[in-house]
């Protein structure tokens, strides 16, 4: 009986309409979304002036798309052809119910699409994943000599970090394409016939023997190459816990068996090869036996062994040649040789230190830092907020500037930023968010070692830094004059904005309570016309930027506000600190973010988690966790605050990674000659870089191989003693900026300091600094204290602060249900032959809208605690009378404005809000009418009331009628800002 053709039913014309018509859709889609994010991103280089960026990424990526898909589907291809026109000419059925028989019709009569439509997915996919690795394509192809050679090989560094990576990159696609390619021709082969399985043995067809033991052999020899490289790789070996690099056993036992391994690979090669001419199977079958019993008795039994008998009971010794490698290395990769750490040891004279000596240390005592960035971003937000739709960052920052009189003097500084997700509910109309609320408005300032007077005296409501505005309504001219105080690039920017209007057409943006503003710079895309209006409409979903018709011909919008955020768009090489800033340059207000060039490949150095390394109480946002054993802070960039324009400086010594990336965007990066001496002066010494050398420094201090091995005289980072105070994903002691002299300096210098205490034990064994100073930028200062004479850590100087007698005795400042004492930052600062502890102390009324205030001042000197109101008497407690005389931390009471508010600033008036329902597109409603109601007038009393109570209280030093007067002005405030609509 005749059987009937095994086949594919053939589907209707419709059906295939509908169904080319389905697949073109669903390309369309994935391809437009790819296609008008390629083209926002082409408009915002070219918006910055970096497109040549943006088109050598692009172009890279596809020439790489293109060579590993070309690559890996005509590898393929070609081995698929070769199975198919080698098959057998007939196939004899195994049965008559052969299962092969209608896979071979389907092929068979769809030869092309499987022959073509299968290395073209497979070489697209290949292709899609080879596009990610062009940083690394593009490194090899711009190497550079590090002219350091590695004490093995004795090869160029610039091997092991340019070119081992590429190599293996072609080594690891050569073997993706051999065995995609053997396992297509074993199937094809089965399919047609070429391979049976029927039977003791099988059968395989002569054609189908040679094809696969090719590609067998091929194999094979790429593992020979691996086996090669492999010796190299030993330089980044993890086998030891405690240091990175090849250990004694991978020098004498795992690399002469990688080259043993790599011979024998070859023969078995050469076997597989043979059977080009020879029948016989079973020459490559114990050939590749032979390799395998080779791996596992000579690349894992004998260096188990050397190991374990002989290496661990002698390891301090045997260990000693690789950890001095594993030492230089590291110091060399991470910049802490001996020659940038200037190291004195046995710091600390324990002589009694006398009033005088201490009041005589200007550099350090006058300069004591009592405001902490970490604590106060809500007392900036409370009086210096203005409106709701401004903000201030969750941590401020800390930079200086010289005052009247050319002296050092640390502020608190932070950006008055537009914050639009503070907008109240009928704020919050799409016109609102995008084009009225556009920019933040002012710098303010605030000296970091002083406050508006002395708690609980004089008629101030308490202790507030003493703030300085630079903004619109005083025409920038506060205490820090600046240019421009409109801010439209910060780090609360998370909207975009379309700004700019017609010659002559009525300003929309708000600007102050009674003047609106037309951006005038050259930052944004241009979306005059109508292709990129709709363009972005399609890009943010939203029909507004197509039918508004404000939006005109010279109107641009803006997006990618952050800061951090432009650096590494345009950057995408460098990792970034994790702190931005602002800084006034020149006259314009400038963020400055350090950039990194890291690599995990340097051989011998160690391998740290950047993460973990940078991680603290602090650490927000937190950096990613990768790991990496080289690191340079090469590239200091700016970002103007009005404009947006993104400036990239080469700094510190020679890179040879930043040359390779200067040679793949050449004219990115300016030389440092181009750095102005005014934008040098606010070059800070980076956070994370000083996070990540302290935690090396706390091992790789040691020089003795046999006490590294030992882990004898290792420090670490201390927990932060107030670490649930904090917000960071950590619980390590945030490093401090403050300016002090150590006995080392010459003059009180901008620093960067932690201390730091032994393994696993709390008392202090160094202090390490990092200079800011531009004449001796980067220079570490470790003091190392004495171990028969200890000091007490931060931890524990905590609690002996907590649990003094002066302390205890007060216990309503910590127990008062109405108020809640908060401990600022406690600074470890070198004076004369020991180790001052300082540490203020806050407190915040149980409210919601409460916001923090300097109450006290902690000090610990020795075993002696000092607690007063201010720093001056806290200091003549421990050091006695006269010691704190030059630490005057309380402005006179004249020069005050009154509350912690700033001087000039936009305060004549409440802004009317807008809401939703305005009448004139992206313009707010007009301004209030008439005099106060009433209602307003009580609540103004009831305000002055409550204010008035706090003062007395204040006065009395009783703190627990001061956490109740604080509960009262909280409520006079609440209800002022009901009766008011919150403006």
């Amino acid at each position: 009986m005749a059987t009937r053709p095994v086949g594919v039913p053939k589907l209707s014309r419709r059906s295939r309409i509908l169904l080319i018509l389905g697949a073109v859709v669903l390309v369309a889609l994935i391809v437009g979304s790819r296609l008008i994010g390629t083209y926002v991103n082409w408009l915002w280089f070219g918006g910055v002036d970096y497109r040549g960026i943006f088109t050598t990424i692009v172009l890279t990526r596809i020439t790489l798309f293109v060579c590993a898909g070309v690559f890996l589907g005509g590898v393929l291809a070609l081995n698929l052809w070769l199975a198919y026109r080698t098959r057998p000419v007939f196939v004899p059925l195994s049965g008559q119910d052969d299962p092969l028989a209608r896979y071979r019709t389907v092929i068979t009569q769809r030869s092309k699409w499987f022959g073509i439509g299968i290395p073209v997915a497979v070489g697209a996919i290949g292709g899609l994943a080879a596009t990610g690795d062009w940083r690394m394509v593009q490194l090899f192809l711009n190497r550079q000599s590090f002219g350091t050679e590695d004490p093995v090989f004795g090869h160029d560094i610039g091997l092991y970090v340019f070119q081992l990576p590429f190599f293996r990159w072609l080594l690891a696609w050569a073997f993706i394409a051999v065995t995609l390619s053997f396992f297509a021709a074993l199937a094809t082969h089965y399919v047609f016939g070429g391979i049976k399985l029927a039977g003791r043995s099988g059968q395989i067809s002569q054609a189908a023997r040679i094809q696969l033991a090719v590609l067998a052999g091929i194999f094979v020899l790429l593992k020979a190459v691996d086996f090669f490289f492999d010796r190299w790789d030993l330089l980044l070996s993890q086998r030891s816990d405690l240091f990175t690099g090849a250990s004694y056993t991978d020098l004498n036992a795992v690399m002469p068996a990688k080259v043993i391994l790599l011979c024998i690979s070859v023969i078995c090669a050469l076997a597989f090869f043979a059977v080009i001419f020879l029948r016989n199977l079973q020459i490559p079958a114990l050939a590749t036996v032979l390799l395998v019993l080779s791996s596992l008795v000579i690349g894992a039994l004998w260096p188990a062994l050397l190991q374990q008998f002989s290496v661990e009971p002698n390891a301090n010794e045997r260990e000693s040649t690789s950890i001095e490698r594993n030492m230089a290395a590291t110091k060399q990769a991470f910049g802490i040789t001996d020659d940038k750490v200037n190291v004195q040891e046995n710091f600390g004279s324990g002589e009694e230190v006398t009033p005088e000596e201490v009041a005589q240390d200007t550099g350090t005592i006058s300069n004591v830092r009592l405001l902490d960035p970490s604590l106060l971003s809500e007392t900036f937000t409370q009086l210096e907020q203005q409106f709701n739709f401004y903000g201030f960052p969750k941590e401020l920052d800390i930079d200086r500037y010289r005052d009247e009189n050319g002296e050092l003097q640390d502020y608190l500084v932070a950006v008055r930023g537009i914050n639009t997700d503070g907008l109240a509910d009928n704020q919050r109309s799409w016109i609102n968010r995008h084009m009225v609320y556009t920019h933040g408005n002012g710098f303010v300032t605030a000296p970091a070692d002083r406050v508006n007077t002395v708690p609980g005296e004089g008629d101030e409501t308490g202790a507030y830094p003493v703030f300085s505005m630079s903004d619109v309504a005083n025409d920038g001219q506060g205490e820090i004059p600046v240019e421009q105080p409109r801010v439209y690039y910060g780090e609360l920017n998370r909207d975009y904005a379309i700004v700019g209007a017609e010659p002559g057409e009525q300003p929309k943006e708000y600007d102050t309570q009674n003047s609106r503003y037309t951006y005038q710079g050259d930052g944004g895309v241009a979306i005059g016309n109508w292709f990129n209006r709709a363009v972005f409409a399609a890009h943010y979903g939203e029909r507004n930027i197509l039918f508004n018709q404000n939006i005109g011909s010279n109107s641009k919008i803006m997006f990618d506000r952050n800061p951090r955020e432009r650096v590494q768009k345009v950057a995408p090489w460098l990792k970034l600190d994790g702190d931005p800033y602002p800084a006034v340059v020149d006259g314009r207000i400038t963020w400055i973010v350090d950039g990194y060039t890291t690599l995990d490949n340097y051989p011998y150095s160690t391998l740290t988690s950047f993460g973990g390394a940078t991680s603290d109480s602090t650490s927000d946002p937190a950096q990613p966790n990768q790991q990496i054993n080289y690191i340079r802070n090469s590239v200091k960039a700016t970002v103007d605050a009005y404009t947006g324009e993104v400036t990239l400086y080469e700094f510190g010594e020679k890179d040879p990674v930043l040359e390779a990336w200067k040679g793949v965007f050449p004219g990115v990066v300016k030389p440092k000659s181009e750095i102005s001496d005014e934008l040098r002066q606010h070059f800070r010494y980076p956070a994370d870089l000083f996070k990540v050398q302290r935690q090396l420094l706390a091992r790789y201090h040691v020089d003795n191989p046999g006490d590294f091995y030992a882990t004898r005289g290792f420090w670490e980072v201390p927990n932060d003693p107030n670490e649930s105070q904090r917000s960071g994903p950590g619980e390590k002691q945030p490093p401090f900026y403050v300016i002090a002299q150590a006995p080392t300096q010459d003059k009180p210098t901008f620093q960067l300091t932690s201390a730091m205490t032994p393994l696993e034990r709390q008392n202090l064994s160094a202090w390490i600094s990092a200079s800011s100073d531009p004449e001796n930028y980067g220079e570490l200062t470790v003091l190392e204290l004495p171990t028969d004479n200890q000091t007490l850590g931060p931890g524990q100087v905590q609690r002996k602060m907590e649990s003094t007698p002066k302390v205890t005795e007060d216990r309503t400042l910590f127990d008062n249900p109405g108020v809640r004492a908060m401990f600022g930052n406690l600074l470890t600062l070198p004076v004369k032959g020991g180790m001052l502890y300082v540490e203020p102390i806050y407190i915040r009324p149980n409210s919601e809208d409460s916001y923090p205030q300097l109450a006290r001042v902690l000090t610990s000197y020795g075993d002696r605690v000092g607690y007063a109101d201010t720093l001056q008497e806290s200091l003549e407690q421990i050091f006695g009378e006269g010691a704190g005389r030059n630490a005057q931390t309380a402005e006179d009471e004249g020069d005050q404005q009154g509350d912690g508010q700033q001087q000039g600033g936009d305060q004549d008036g409440q802004d009317q809000q807008q809401g939703d329902g305005q009448q004139d597109e992206g313009q707010q409603g007009g301004d209030q009418q008439g005099g106060r109601s009433p209602e307003v007038d009580q609540a103004v009393q009831e305000l002055q009331a409550a204010l008035e109570q706090v003062r007395s209280a204040q006065q009395s030093g009783n703190l627990g009628e001061l956490g109740s007067a604080f509960q009262r002005l909280e409520e006079a405030m609440n209800r002022y800002e009901r009766v008011t609509g919150g403006n």
